[in-house]
């Protein structure tokens, strides 16, 4: 038995045990408001049986409680009370129906949490398919760039300016090949389920401002505004992914957005969770391509010559993916700033007696 497979066990032994001695509390409780004579014991125990049928795996657990539970009723509030009669009368009838009631509940909940597994794996599927269209899309052509360009520089007639644009073309190309394979390895890590999110409680400033720096490195950087709460927001993720997913949201606006000058990044903190918004005021998102932002595919419909050779079509899938990975989501829409708006959340822990209210500015 592995590590995942003791965590499980751990978990159905603790909802077992936890909802069961629930049910016995409530049960005395009730018998004391009514002098032991106890007329909702046999539901409140039902009851049980199908939380526990449904919060469980498979049908042990929930056979085993409609048992346990038949036991109580019997011998603890049935008269004559503390004492075990297999000949009371509706004895067979509430073991009968807590049987089947479990049986019923463990077999429509296995079949929902197969359908689930079976449409989470389609899904998957589906992502992988389009994650290798788009890796083959955004391949190829910064591929063909390079070796075109250093077939060139071969050419001993080429002036010092041409060799130097083709020294940068090829720089650009294969940054954008690091980054491509970045989020290729990524969105593997995340998408197997082999290996689990290692969160550490990060401060969020640090991280955004890294992400910030890391992206004013390429040629076509905008300026990127960040308004943030005053206190020091610290946040469980693996930081190397979200970095990666503020990297890519930038890189998107660069690529993607025609006529932004700016780049806005919004930070507000929601009970217990934390909210991040890049926007930009470039042209927007048409309204027709909002439901297929996030799809990992390519459509070409919608790119102009120079976004078809930097589609980036799997940086928002990805983004997705990770942040998802973390227990949030990624919404897409237009900004207040004319241009288009990306948001997502990361869980974090409630703080009590703290105001989020004041904000500063900062302009990287």
């Amino acid at each position: 038995m592995n590590d995942r497979d003791h965590k499980h066990a751990g978990k159905n032994l603790l909802v077992f045990s936890s909802v069961l001695t629930a049910a016995v509390l409530l049960s005395m409780a009730l018998s004391g408001i009514h002098d032991d004579n106890n007329p909702f014991a046999t539901p409140v125990f039902i009851l049980a049986v199908a939380l526990i049928a449904r919060l469980t795996d498979g049908y042990l657990y929930g056979i085993a409680a409609s048992l346990v539970g038949t036991f109580c009723v019997n011998y603890m509030f049935t008269y004559p009370f503390w004492q075990f009669d297999v000949t009371l009368t509706g004895y067979p009838l509430t073991f009968v129906t807590l049987l089947v009631v479990s049986i019923i509940i463990s077999a429509l909940t296995t079949q929902i949490k197969r359908q689930e597994q079976l449409r989470f794996e389609a899904d998957r599927e589906k992502m992988h398919a389009n994650l290798l269209r788009a890796i083959a899309h955004d391949l190829r052509t910064p591929l063909a760039a390079i070796m075109g360009a250093s077939t060139a520089l071969k050419e001993k007639s080429l002036t010092d300016a041409d060799r130097d644009a083709l020294l940068d073309g090829i720089n650009r190309d294969a940054q954008w090949l690091v980054r491509v394979t970045e989020n290729l390895l990524s969105v593997t890590r995340v998408s197997s389920g082999d290996v689990a999110l290692k969160k550490t409680d990060e401060a969020l400033e640090e991280i955004i401002g890294s992400a910030i720096l890391k992206y004013r490195r390429t040629s076509n950087a905008l300026p990127v505004q960040v308004d943030q709460p005053e206190r020091l927001l610290m946040v469980p993720m693996d930081a190397v992914l979200i970095e990666q997913v503020l990297i890519n949201l930038f890189d998107n606006v660069s690529a993607h957005a025609h006529g932004a000058t700016r780049i806005w990044l919004h930070i507000s903190r929601e009970a217990d969770r934390v909210v991040i918004k890049v926007e930009d005021d470039g042209e927007g998102i048409p309204a027709g391509l909002l439901s297929m932002l996030f799809d990992g595919g390519i459509h070409p419909s919608n790119q102009s010559s120079v976004d078809d050779r930097r589609s980036m079509g799997i940086g928002l899938s990805v983004c997705r993916t990770i942040v998802r990975a973390h227990g949030g989501d990624m919404t897409a829409g237009n900004s207040a700033h004319g241009g288009a708006a990306f948001s997502f959340y990361l869980p974090c822990r409630e703080e009590e007696n703290v105001q989020y209210d004041s904000k500063q500015d900062t302009d990287y």
